[in-house]
């Protein structure tokens, strides 16, 4: 081996030195040329840091952090700054300003590569985290599945027999024992068993009474549940290169990311294993979405050609809707009970209706009934509005554009718009805004009355509108109906507190609002 001569050293250092120098000195350039003052509202910008410190000293509150900055400025928008200038963005509650991300102006705001790299282990190419043509086809093929009818097939088949057969009974043996149970668990482990059935076409039966959770449902459960926490690390870290440092060294959260994806992967080839034993001519969505990859004028035949490319776009078929039909729609239902033990007499009009609508069972309640009980909606609307299980959501711009507020956005600007602090916005909201309050989605007959989904985009809006939107009120009105026909949920912390003040639960910093350490509450038979 050639030793390194004295003269070859000297040389690489005068070599390198420049190449240092003229690194550092557009990295200042950058870092300070961001930092110029804009006539938007931008709270403590640092030229080198941005808002990073405030960033981390607000981590565990972040969304009420960022509630409490965007109600302090003038346009309901404000600009955020990254570290070393290395990115750049908006965040806003305006509704004029969501509209036009979500919708008038929607092909230059796209998911885009940030959040795309975040989520690709978990999502890959499903729809949650697709851009473009890609996006369109699976929303075609999706689409076919939300109708009135499937809807109805959906109350009639699957949710009416897992709350007779699963959760009721589950809630009926914790009421006789008289201990705490977990309610976020259990309506998880409902909602899981009900978009698999409905998507999948498979039941895994987490709820069965009289037995523990499978081992298997356990395990994923535990792995999906890590994935999604490091996952939403990713999408909120202020420098991404440290979690990509960590992907390539293979340590830390991204080692485990990696252990639990194995997990989930081998959860999800089993239920599309199943699905090509049975064969597709049962038309879930799953179903569908395997004769797309089959047909010859199928554009995502073409797109995903061989098997193992097929097998890797169901399995992010798979993983998208789970996530969708599981946590977002149980983190409703669990700050919605969470409001109602808070709010007793909001609870006793919903009971009301409820035995006006079926005096014998709540739970054989069809789609019909349920369509009908107005303030049971209004009370679900506004559990959404003040909790959404989507806080927080994020597009990037394709191209530079000016936002109806006046406010410049360059092209490669993240711009974020928040429902947790959309919520919070008196000038939205009204000075009760952080009110439950059912009252705001009713007229003077007691109709339900909806609005705009720029106001109240917990839904999406525009092109990208939840598919399951009437999905998700059907299976939670219908979940509301039967226990609080039957039982009383009362918060544990509640009782602890002797009749004093309770602190509103904690909230984990996820792509989804789940409640910190889950939901205990015991549950009161109400005497007939």
């Amino acid at each position: 081996m050639e030793a390194t001569t004295p003269v070859s050293s000297s040389f690489h250092v005068i070599v390198l030195i420049p190449i240092a120098i003229i690194f550092i000195y557009h990295l200042l350039r950058r870092c300070y040329s961001t930092a110029k003052p804009t006539g938007n509202y931008c709270p403590f910008p640092d030229p080198l840091l941005g808002n990073l410190i405030p960033f981390l000293r607000n981590q565990r509150r972040f969304l009420d952090w960022a509630a409490d900055l965007l109600s302090r400025s003038p346009t309901g928008t404000i600009e955020v700054r990254g570290p070393l200038g290395l990115s750049r963005g908006v965040a806003t509650v305006r509704p004029l300003v969501v509209d036009h991300l979500l919708r008038s102006n929607f092909s230059n705001y796209v998911k885009g590569g940030r959040t795309r790299a975040a989520l690709s282990d978990l999502l890959g190419h499903g729809i949650f985290n697709a851009d473009g043509h890609l996006w369109s086809l699976q929303r075609k093929t999706a689409s076919r599945e939300f109708t009135t009818r499937s809807l109805k097939s959906f109350v009639s088949d699957v949710v009416r027999f897992q709350l007779r057969d699963r959760l009721l009974p589950r809630l009926s043996v914790a009421s006789d024992e008289g201990g705490t149970v977990d309610l976020q668990d259990l309506l998880r482990r409902f909602t899981f068993d009900n978009i698999c059935t409905i998507a999948f076409g498979t039941d895994p039966a987490s709820l069965r009474p009289g037995s523990g959770v499978g081992a298997e449902d356990h395990s994923f459960f535990d792995a999906f549940d890590a994935a999604v926490e490091i996952s939403s690390a990713r999408m909120f870290a202020p420098l991404p290169l440290v979690w990509k440092l960590k992907r390539f060294l293979n340590v830390g959260s991204e080692r485990k990311l990696r252990n639990v994806m194995k997990t989930i992967d081998e959860y999800a080839m089993n239920i599309i294993e199943l699905k090509e034993r049975q064969g597709t001519e049962k038309l879930d969505l799953l179903s569908r979405f395997a004769a797309a990859l089959e047909e010859d004028d199928n554009q995502l035949r073409r797109m995903f050609e061989g098997p193992q490319q097929k097998r890797k776009f169901l399995r992010d078929i798979v993983i998208s809707f789970i996530l969708a039909g599981k946590d977002t729609t149980s983190a409703g239902l669990t700050w919605f009970f969470w409001l109602l033990a808070v709010h007793p007499r909001s609870e006793q009009r919903i009971y009301e209706e409820i035995a006006k609508h079926d005096e014998e069972a709540a739970h054989d309640m069809g789609y019909e009934e349920l369509k009908g009980m107005n303030y049971l909606h209004a009370a679900i609307t506004e559990a959404l509005r003040v909790y959404p299980p989507v806080p927080i959501d994020t597009r990037v711009a394709v191209a530079d554009d000016v936002l109806p507020d006046g406010t410049c956005v360059k092209a490669g600007w993240f711009a974020d718009y928040c429902p947790y602090a959309m919520a919070r916005d008196e000038a939205l909201w009204g000075v009760d805004c952080r009110d439950f309050k059912p009252e705001r989605w009713l007229d003077e007959k007691g109709e339900f009355v909806g609005m705009d989904a720029a106001r109240f985009p917990v839904f999406h809006a525009g092109p990208r509108m939840c598919l399951g939107k009437e999905m998700a009120y059907v299976q939670m009105k219908a979940v509301a109906a039967a226990v609080i026909r039957r039982f009383r949920v009362v918060v544990a912390a509640l009782e602890h507190s002797g009749g004093g003040e309770v602190s509103v639960p904690e909230y984990e910093m996820s792509i989804t609002l789940r409640m910190k350490g889950g939901f205990p509450v015991r549950l009161k038979r109400r005497m007939k």
